[in-house]
């Protein structure tokens, strides 16, 4: 019975995001407006190795149809914004490029908030598989360029409810 749920979710997910797909494509002039429609929105703060903490407003995709749908078919993001990508337990997070315009910066995060790898300048939609390579919970998508220009790299650390410290 929880076979046939599955399949059924999984059925109208994609027929969802079909739907989704061309409503977007006729129209992408009000992209954040349309994030704002299919997303929570959310602060976190990232707090970089060379001491600096920066601010940002981010979509959650908390949920299967919300990580599937992603950045897909935006064509532009303000500058101080992202989407934080939150799966209900560690493991080896693969993301691709996909029907996304834009370049991306991508972090992979552990659950205690601690930046494990970042794929800097991601080629806006490419079939080329992108892996972490530990295990994580979380991926961040910012703009191209937005890691290296605020220093972002691995060690840097992730403040949001998502994620809880280690308990020592």
């Amino acid at each position: 019975m929880n076979n046939v749920r599955l399949r059924a979710n999984r059925w109208f997910g994609m027929v969802a995001m079909l739907l989704l797909a061309l409503h977007a494509g006729a129209d992408t002039s009000n992209d954040v407006a349309q994030l704002d429609e299919l997303f929570p929105k959310s602060t976190m703060q990232i707090a970089t190795p060379d001491a600096r903490l920066h601010n940002f407003n981010i979509w959650v995709a908390d949920n299967e149809w919300r990580r599937a749908r992603g950045l897909m078919f935006v064509k532009e993001m303000p500058a101080n914004n992202g989407m934080l990508f939150i799966y209900p337990q560690p493991f080896r997070a693969s993301m691709w490029m996909k029907n996304t315009f834009i370049s991306l910066d991508m972090l992979f995060v552990a659950a205690d908030g601690k930046v494990m790898q970042v794929v800097a300048n991601t080629t806006p939609q490419s079939l080329k598989t992108i892996e972490s390579t530990d295990e994580v919970v979380a991926v961040i998508e910012l703009n191209a360029g937005t890691a290296q220009r605020l220093r972002i790299a691995k060690g840097a650390r992730v403040m949001h409810a998502a994620f809880q410290p280690r308990s020592k």
